[in-house]
C-alpha cells in the first residue's frame, strides 16, 4: 500500500466567487457584505474581514508623505532589467506562432529541459525533465498547487515565522491548518550586527508541533525576511522529523541563485528526503523579471503529477513566450557566468547599503542569501507625540517606525511583524526590512536619507 502522503486525492473545485471591484450607485455596503438591489452577496469567509495589509498601509504613507519622490526599499522588486540575453529571447519568441498559444499544462518542453540540465549536477542525480519538473503561474501560484494537491481539511502544515505572507491563505484555501513555529532571533541583535545563520530553531519546540494530522512543513531557504540559509545541521534535524512522521517538505527555495555562505538543498541528503521533497523555484527571482510569473517545482514524478493536476484546475498554462525566454536564460546563464555575477553583484549591495547602518550605529543582520536586510531601530526614539493614524497606532512599533520613515525621511521599509503571528510579533518589533535589489544610484539615494535618523538616535 502508498504512503499516505502519496495516495491521489480528488481535487475539489472552489465553486463560483464574484469579486466586486466597486460598487454601482444603485448598491449599499453593509457589514462585510455587499448589497445589489436588495439582495445581500456576502464574501466568502476566506477573502472577507482581512485586516487592513501591510501593502496598502506603506502605499497609503507612500502617497501622503511630503517628502517625494519615495524610496521604495520595502518590496522585492527588481529596479532594473533582466541581462538582455533574457529580454532578447522574450523578444524573439513573441515572432514564433507557438509561443503565442497555449504550452503544455506542466510546461513547454523546452524549458523543463533547461531546468532539468541546470538542477541536475545541484541534485547530485538526473532529474527527468518529463515526469520530475513542472512550470507554474510564479512560485506562488506553484505553492499553492502543491498545497491544493496534498491538502484536505484537517490536514496541519508547520511553517516558520517569520513567513512568506502567502503561504497563510494558499493552505487556508484548501482547508489546511497551519501551525506556526518561530526562528528565535539573535539575543544581541538590538545591540549589535549579527548574522542570519544566528537566528534559530528550537528543534523540541518543532517536534512537539507534530501531530498525526501534520501533513507537511514549509522551509524557506534562502529565507524570506531573514535572508537566513538553513544550515545542513538544521536541514538533517527537520528531515529526520519528517522520514519518523511520514511528512511532505515543501522547500520554498526561489532565492537559491543568492546564496553568500554554504548552501544545502534538503532534497539532496538522503533518497527518504528526496522522496518527499517539493523542490519550488522562480526564474522571475533568477533572472530579475518577478512580473514575468514564471516558476517552477522538482520532484519525484509521483508527486509532481498532482501539483501539476492542480495547477491545471488553477489556471491550466503559464505565459508562453516567457516560458521559453525562461528556457533560454537556464540554458546560457552557465556559461556566460551570469550566475556567479548574480551573485557577487547582490552581495556588493547588500554591503553597500549596510554601510550605512555601521555608520549609524544600527545594528542589522547581515543576510547569508538573497536580497533583503532586517535592521533593528531600538535605538531609534519616536517623538511621543507624533501623530500617527488610528490604523497605524494600534499597530506594533515596526509599522510606526515604517510610517515614520516615509513620512520623515521618504524612506519605504516593511514592518516584519506583518509575517507574524500575533503572539510572536514582539520578537520583530524593532526589526524593518530593506530590499537592496535596486540601482546603486537608489541604494546611495536612500543611504542619504536615512543618515536623518541621527537626531533620532539615543
Amino acid at each position: 500500500m502508498l504512503p499516505a502522503f502519496l495516495r491521489p486525492r480528488p481535487l475539489k473545485t472552489l465553486g463560483r466567487n464574484y469579486l466586486f471591484k466597486s460598487v454601482q450607485p444603485n448598491c449599499r455596503r453593509r457589514m462585510g457584505s455587499v448589497s445589489v438591489d436588495g439582495e445581500l452577496f456576502r464574501p466568502a469567509k476566506r477573502v472577507a474581514g482581512q485586516k487592513q495589509d501591510v501593502w496598502s498601509i506603506i502605499n497609503e504613507a507612500a502617497t501622503a508623505s511630503p517628502v517625494q519622490p519615495i524610496i521604495n526599499m520595502g518590496q522585492g522588486f527588481f529596479g532594473y532589467n533582466p541581462p538582455k540575453f533574457i529580454t532578447d529571447a522574450a523578444k524573439e519568441a513573441l515572432d514564433k506562432v507557438d509561443c503565442n498559444q497555449y504550452s503544455p499544462t506542466k510546461g513547454r518542453p523546452r524549458l523543463k529541459k533547461a531546468i532539468a540540465k541546470a538542477y541536475s549536477p545541484l541534485f547530485g542525480r538526473e532529474i527527468d525533465p518529463d515526469t520530475e519538473v513542472t512550470i507554474t503561474t510564479g512560485a506562488n501560484e506553484g505553492m499553492l498547487s502543491a498545497f491544493m494537491g496534498f491538502i484536505e481539511p484537517g490536514d496541519e502544515v508547520v511553517i516558520f515565522e517569520p513567513f512568506f505572507d502567502q503561504y497563510i491563505s494558499n493552505i487556508e484555501m484548501p482547508g489546511g491548518t497551519i501551525r506556526y513555529i518561530p526562528l528565535q532571533p539573535p539575543k544581541n541583535g538590538g545591540t549589535e550586527v549579527s548574522s542570519a545563520a544566528d537566528w534559530t530553531i528550537d528543534m523540541a519546540e518543532l517536534e512537539k508541533a507534530i501531530n498525526p494530522k501534520t501533513k507537511m512543513i514549509v522551509i524557506n531557504t534562502p529565507h524570506n525576511p531573514v535572508g537566513k540559509i538553513f544550515s545542513r545541521t538544521e536541514l538533517q534535524s527537520i528531515g529526520d522529523l519528517c522520514v519518523k512522521h511520514n511528512i511532505l517538505i515543501l522547500s520554498d527555495e526561489v532565492y537559491d541563485r543568492l546564496p553568500y555562505t554554504p548552501f544545502t538543498r534538503i532534497a539532496t541528503l538522503s533518497p527518504a528526503l528526496a522522496a518527499r521533497t517539493l523542490t519550488v523555484g522562480s526564474a522571475g527571482k533568477n533572472f530579475y523579471c518577478t512580473g514575468w510569473r514564471v516558476g517552477y517545482l522538482i520532484g519525484p514524478a509521483n508527486l509532481i503529477h498532482y501539483v501539476a493536476a492542480a495547477h491545471t484546475r488553477i489556471c491550466f498554462s503559464s505565459v508562453s513566450p516567457l516560458q521559453e525566454a525562461a528556457a533560454v536564460g537556464f540554458e546560457r546563464a552557465e556559461e556566460l557566468g551570469f550566475w556567479e555575477q548574480s551573485r557577487k553583484e547582490m552581495q556588493g549591495k547588500v554591503e553597500r547599503f549596510c554601510a550605512v547602518f555601521e555608520e549609524l550605529g544600527v545594528p542589522y543582520s547581515k543576510p547569508s542569501g538573497g536580497y533583503f536586510v532586517l535592521a533593528n531601530f531600538s535605538r531609534v526614539a519616536l517623538p511621543a507625540d507624533y501623530a500617527f493614524p488610528a490604523h497605524v497606532k494600534d499597530r506594533p512599533r515596526d509599522f510606526k517606525l515604517a510610517w515614520f520613515l516615509i513620512m520623515e525621511l521618504g524612506v519605504a521599509a516593511i514592518p516584519p511583524t506583518e509575517f507574524y503571528t500575533e503572539a510572536n510579533m514582539w520578537m520583530a518589533e524593532n526589526w524593518l526590512r530593506f530590499a537592496v535589489c535596486k540601482e546603486d544610484e537608489v541604494l546611495e539615494g536612500a543611504k542619504e536619507r536615512l543618515r536623518g535618523l541621527r537626531k533620532y538616535m539615543q
